[in-house]
This record gives C-alpha cells, structure tokens and sequence, in this order.
C-alpha cells in the first residue's frame, strides 16, 4: 500500500449552494478559481492537497455550512501514474494560460513607457502613473504563482517579462529626473558665490 503524504495527495471538493442566497455561489466560485481549483464537473473540483489549501478550503465550507449550502472536502490519492500526470499537466496547462496572457498584456505597458519619452513626457506624475500599473502587474503575478503548485513552464518567461518591464520603469524615472529635477551643481553654486563676496567685502571692510 502507498503511503499518503501532504505533497503526493489531493483534495475533492464538493460545494452546494442550493437553497442559500446567490451571491454564495459567487464567492465560492470566487474563492475555488484564486485557489487555482480544476473543475472536474459542475460543483466538484480538485486541489492538491497543501497546509495552505486545506486551511482555505475548510474556512470556506465552514462559511459554505453557515450560509444555507452544504460542502465536503475529501482527502484522496492518484495510484495510476499516468493519470496523475495528466491531472498536474492540466493543472500547469491553466497556470501557463495565466501566465501567457500577462506576457500579452505587458509590451502595452513598456510601449507606452517608450512614447512618452518620445514625446518628452518623462515626468514624476507618469511615474507615479505607471509605477501603480506595474504594481498591478506584480500584484497579479503574485496571485498566479501562488496557485502554480506544479511550477508550469510558463512562468519563467512572464517573470523575465516582468523584470524588463521593470527595468523600463527604472530608465523612465531617470530619464524624469534628468527633465524635472535640479541639479546638485546648480543648487550649491549660488552658496559658493554668495560665500565668496562676502569674503571679498571683509577683506575690503
């Protein structure tokens, strides 16, 4: 007999909402999908089986039982080999489709980054702009990599497109400093010189 562990095992979730109020069935949707659940039919769907899953599943079937619907999370092994494989590539086959679709929507963000230099808009107001639309871009890696339990493929390629875009950024915001910011020289100048005549008129005094 094979020997259940945390990292080999897996979670059968099954939630009902009928009879409780609609918006239950959003936030289970809601909360299965940030989880990176895979449907396997209609109310039932599969995790794998992590301290942090269980924690979340079980919150939410408390808040499920609480609101008028019932749930169930069953704890269970693959034994076929094959079968378990292809559950993890369908898995990472949903990961990747995440991933790709930040790979689309980034060269948008460095494009625009590269017309407003052009244009002669490198200003701290489109940094602060486009430092909160890089945020976003982060926020929502962040959330795609925490439910990526099989490290799909697709993940180092958004990370290094996330990091160039970044870099982007960084040139950007020297290149608003250089336009908006005065320089070190020209602040200490005028000290020096108002130094140097007073200086002039003691020794004239």
């Amino acid at each position: 007999m094979t020997e259940h562990t945390e990292e080999s095992g897996w979670l059968l979730v099954s939630v009902s909402t009928a009879g409780a109020a609609p918006t239950l069935r959003v936030q289970v949707w809601r909360k299965l999908r940030s989880l990176g659940a895979l449907y396997l039919q209609q109310s039932v769907c599969l995790l794998p089986e992590r301290e942090h899953t269980v924690r979340q599943v079980r919150r939410l079937l408390d808040r499920v039982r609480q609101q008028g619907g019932t749930g169930r999370m069953l704890h269970l092994a693959l034994t076929d080999p094959a079968e378990e494989r292809q559950v993890i590539g369908e898995f990472s086959a949903a990961r990747d489709a995440e991933y790709a679709e930040v790979l689309e929507r980034l060269p948008a963000f460095r494009a625009e980054l590269a017309h407003e230099r052009e244009r002669g808009r490198a200003t701290y107001a489109e940094v602060e702009e486009s430092e909160a639309d890089l945020e976003r871009f982060r926020s929502w890696m962040g959330k795609i990599a925490a439910r990526d339990y099989f490290a799909a493929p697709g993940g180092a390629a958004a990370r290094a497109a996330l990091e160039e875009a970044a870099a982007d950024l960084a040139a950007f915001e020297q290149a608003a400093l250089a336009a908006e910011a005065p320089t070190m020289d020209t602040d200490t100048a005028a000290p020096k010189a108002g130094r140097s005549r007073m200086r002039a008129s003691e020794e004239k005094a």
